[in-house]
């Protein structure tokens, strides 16, 4: 019926257009009662045979209120840029495009951790344990965790649903590895598996936002996930600024007066974000301040939301990773005393598996009404994807002293870590060395976040191009370097200074290139609007 209807229509059109190309050179004359039918026919069809019944006016507003810098503009023009050079090799002034937007450390050529793999490889392909040549391809301890994981998963499927929560075996697991890592108890019931730490957020806004006047106090420069999945759920963004001068600096008396002025505008601010290490500024938090943190959060009564995806990421000796769960239990706090939800992720860290969708979050302090409630979410999505389960296990429990992996997983993890850090120094010298450019040197992560003082005139031609300055200047870089930014405005910023984010992921041997380029680009650049 709906093909026949569909022919119908089709024909009915040609005679109107033809009715309407062949009376154009002519005085009008009266519409056939071919075209007359053909209009009144087309009338009466439902509107999804007539026009597309959702427009951008007819979305939901949340979603165009909602941004992603990281995947935004520059990105989509670069993507062009790379499709010309692949078409049309030499149509641009470099030869490749250099991806320093986001932390996707294994798009651009970093190894994944061969334990890790050899591991899932086994998981998903339990039939060739009991081959004697696997013995040969794979080590000894990968195998036996493999079967430990195996007889942890119902039916030993790896492509069956889970529990909402993720697999208890699993869970156990992750819980042992954070009970190695800051010395305190952890429940695996406290635990849900998440595909990455990103849907982990999503659902703690979903259960926190009721809302525009439900505030969550969020890091400024941010991390585009939280300013989308706040006006995604219909939040209220309460911005408070790190310090750059103080090395991005997050400041007791800042958060005090942005929860005032929140409060004073009818604001109910539900929560606190930090991003420790910082994305994207790359800072490593101090312990005396995580207490400040936590005791301002408890005074407050505020659900304290520990981004904690790069905890394995620190480059300076003068600094060290200590989990929000550690420095709360240090303090004497337990489940009665501040809510605190921990985010962690198997995309970053030296394993960079971000295709691989794992990660969890770790809840306590709160109430078993309100976990009944958080259980009920995780259960719309019925469970993560296995395999990332099984990741967020391996890094919470990799090879040990004396297992005959235990080697060349060191020798990978100190291989990565170690490479990252020169990286991050190099860069960092080189942002420095540019006219009008600072940065503060990057303790952590896999960002540096460079403030750009650009010349009045730029600011002016970014003005008449309708574009951030910030976005102007990393545009122009991209068109004559092919090297791939992410401008300021896109993470928020003090009003008035304008950055860009650079991540310190490609391969080391093309750093030297990328400082070449950037360097002459930012002269070029700066002789061309200082006068």
């Amino acid at each position: 019926m709906r093909r026949f209807i569909s022919h119908k229509v089709k024909n009915l059109i040609t005679k109107t257009t033809s009715y309407t190309i062949c009376s154009s050179s002519s005085p009008s004359p009266s519409p056939s009662p071919s075209s007359t039918a053909a209009l009144r026919f087309l009338s009466t069809l439902q509107p999804d045979l007539m026009a597309t019944p959702i427009t951008i006016d007819t979305i939901n507003p949340k979603v165009l209120k909602c941004e992603y810098a990281v995947r935004g503009e520059i990105v989509t023009l670069a993507q062009k840029l790379q499709q010309d050079l692949k078409d049309n090799p030499g149509s641009h002034p470099f030869d490749e495009i250099l991806y320093c937007n986001i932390g996707n450390p294994q798009s651009l050529a970093q190894q994944p951790i061969t334990f890790f793999r050899e591991v899932l490889a086994l998981c998903d392909h339990p039939s060739i344990l009991d081959k004697s040549v696997t013995h040969g391809l794979f080590s000894a301890d990968a195998i036996e965790r493999a079967f430990q994981i195996l007889d942890q998963i119902p039916g030993r499927a790896t492509g069956a649903y889970s529990h909402s929560q993720g697999i208890k075996g699993l869970r156990d697991t992750i819980a042992s590895g954070i009970e190695a890592r800051d010395g305190f108890p952890a429940d695996p019931n406290d635990l849900f598996l998440t595909d990455g730490a990103s849907p982990a957020v999503h659902m703690m806004m979903q259960l926190l936002i009721r809302s525009e006047n439900d505030g969550i106090l969020c890091p400024i420069p941010q991390y585009p996930l939280y300013s989308a999945s706040i006006a995604l759920h219909g939040g209220t963004l309460v911005p408070y600024y790190l310090d750059e001068q103080t090395g991005w600096g997050l400041e007791i008396s800042e958060l005090e007066n942005q929860l005032k002025t929140a409060k004073s505008k009818g604001i109910d601010v539900r929560a606190l974000v930090v991003i420790n290490p910082g994305n994207p500024t790359g800072q490593v938090l101090g312990e005396a301040n995580q207490r400040d943190i936590v005791e301002f959060c408890k005074r407050e009564g505020l659900v304290l939301l520990a981004d904690e995806v790069y905890q394995e990421n620190v480059y300076v000796p003068d600094k060290k990773f200590h989990s929000f769960k550690k420095i709360t239990r240090s303090m004497g706090y337990g489940e009665k005393d501040i809510s605190l939800v921990s985010f962690q992720s198997v995309s970053k860290g030296f394993y960079g598996e971000c295709g691989k969708r794992g990660g969890y979050m770790e809840i306590t302090g709160f109430s078993p009404e309100v976990r009944e409630q958080i259980y009920k979410l995780a259960s719309v999505n019925l469970c993560s994807n296995i395999s990332g389960q099984v990741l967020a296990s391996l890094i919470m429990s990799p090879p040990k002293v004396g297992d005959e992996s235990y080697e060349s997983f060191s020798a990978e993890k100190e291989a990565i870590l170690s490479s990252l850090a020169r990286r991050a120094k190099t860069l960092e010298d080189a942002l420095n060395s540019l006219e009008g450019v600072t940065c503060n040197r990057a303790e952590g992560a896999m960002y540096l976040f460079p403030r750009i003082n650009l010349p009045d005139k730029a600011i002016k031609a970014a003005e008449a191009a309708k574009t951030a300055p910030d976005a102007f200047y990393a545009k122009h870089l991209l068109n004559a370097t092919g090297i791939v930014v992410v401008p300021g405005s896109g993470f928020r910023q003090v009003p008035g200074t304008w950055h860009f984010r650079c991540t310190i992921l490609p391969q080391e041997e093309k750093i030297p290139a990328i400082v070449t380029r950037l360097t002459e680009f930012h002269k070029k650049f700066m002789d061309e609007f200082c006068g």
